[in-house]
C-alpha cells in the first residue's frame, strides 16, 4: 500500500500538541488591531483546541489516523 500523503494546507493551519490535541490559531487577529482591546490582541496569540468531528477529520487529513 502506498504511503499516505498529508494535505499541506492542513499541516500549515493546524498543529498537534504533545498530548495529541489538534490546535489552531485564532481568527481576526491580523489587521484592524487599533480598534481592539489589549486583552483581545493578547488572546489572539494563544492557540485554541479543535474538538469533535473536525478534529478527527483534521487528523485524518494530516495522515495521522
Amino acid at each position: 500500500m502506498a504511503k499516505a500523503k498529508s494535505r499541506k494546507s492542513i499541516t500549515r493551519r493546524f498543529k498537534i500538541s504533545g498530548t495529541g490535541k489538534v490546535m489552531r490559531g485564532v481568527s481576526f487577529g491580523r489587521h484592524l488591531r487599533r480598534n481592539k482591546s489589549k486583552a483581545q490582541k493578547r488572546n489572539y496569540k494563544v492557540a485554541v483546541e479543535v474538538t469533535g468531528r473536525i478534529a478527527r477529520r483534521v487528523k485524518r487529513l494530516m495522515a495521522l489516523a
